[in-house]
């Protein structure tokens, strides 16, 4: 089959890799559609992810198909069965699954592979975290789960309720999907983010303000501050402004991943008087991707509000190039059969 192969830093081709034999639970599940992800992104930069994929490694993990093959073991699955696999699961058995935090897994076992014709799904994996879909869910808002998952860690951990003010900082995938999810909680949502598309979108998903990444604005003088911030962004810089924006007794979430090693300072005076609650978010559990799915079958979260374009599979190593040079496009829809 016709896969993207990731070599290393900044270098993905494409390439024919064997279809190998499936092993005891495993499903084969030919992609129907792949997106691309802000996570792809920095693992491309980057030439690797220690957790999640060491070169060289077929690429990618927001996907949705149709089970073309199943392994003895796999017996709750069928040929033909539309599903969405998560990027991971959990083991079940270490100390954080059994304090049901599966996000945090001393063994999460990781998927990748989407932007490609097929790909092979772990037996813990189609045990735990592959779900079956609707016939009328299309399997390019079927590719959104995982992302999305994430965010609904992410809302559940900030304890987000309806009226409240919330500030979403960074205008990308993940902090659109933060507007969607609290507009439809009834929050009153203002985002600052960069890039008049993202932000055009933000205000088509319900967001009540937005403003430009110069933040003078955001708060006017006298103001209290917002009930809860999320830092979309992932730079420390910004971590620190979240911090200063929420309101005494709020509740900030760094949900953005910033580089290895970088620190951030903060006042503990403010921090101390003000009663502030500083929560991260990471990953997904086997719950929230299901709550997921559920949004993403109501009609809550849609791929259209998402994917900017189309790319094929041949034109997917210049995409990660322009991505990696500022294109702002949010989500791209890869045809891997083109």
């Amino acid at each position: 089959m016709r896969a993207a192969v990731l070599h290393g830093k900044e270098d993905v081709r494409i390439e024919d890799v064997p279809l190998r034999a499936l092993e005891s639970g495993e499903v084969r599940v030919r992609v129907e559609a792949a997106l691309t992800c802000g996570t792809d992104l920095k693992v491309f930069k980057r030439g690797y992810h220690a957790k999640m994929i060491v070169p060289p490694a077929v690429f990618g993990h927001e996907f949705a198909g149709v089970i073309e093959e199943v392994a003895p073991g796999g017996e709750d699955w069928r040929v033909g069965d539309r599903v969405v696999a998560a990027n991971s699961a959990p083991c079940g058995d270490c100390f954080f699954c059994r304090a049901a935090q599966e996000n945090l897994c001393e063994d999460l076992l990781f998927l990748n592979g989407a932007y490609a014709e097929s790909v092979v799904v772990p037996a813990r994996i189609a045990r735990r975290n592959l779900l079956r879909l609707r016939s009328q869910t299309s399997f390019s808002d079927a590719a959104l789960v995982e992302p999305l998952a994430c965010v609904v860690q992410g809302v559940e951990d900030t304890g987000l309720k309806p009226g409240q003010r919330l500030l979403v900082i960074g205008a990308g995938p993940i902090g659109l999907m933060f507007v969607a999810l609290a507009r439809s909680l009834g929050c009153d949502v203002t985002v600052i983010g960069r890039g008049e598309h993202r932000l055009a979108i933000a205000a088509q998903l319900g967001a009540n303000r937005v403003e430009s990444s110069e933040t003078d604005s955001v708060l006017p003088k006298g103001d209290r501050g917002f009930d809860a911030v999320i830092e979309a962004v992932g730079k420390p810089e910004v971590w620190e402004l979240a911090v200063r924006l929420v309101r005494k007794g709020g509740v900030v979430n760094f949900f953005g991943g910033c580089p290895a090693g970088t620190a951030i300072t903060i006042d503990t005076t403010l921090l101390h008087y003000s009663n502030l609650t500083l929560r991260a978010s990471f990953h997904h559990t086997p719950r929230t991707i299901r709550r997921s799915l559920q949004f993403i079958e109501d009609g809550v979260i849609r791929s259209q509000d998402f994917v900017s374009g189309t790319c094929s599979l041949d034109q997917l190593p210049a995409l990660f190039r322009r991505m990696a040079d500022g294109n702002r496009a949010v989500k791209t829809l890869i045809n891997v059969h083109r």
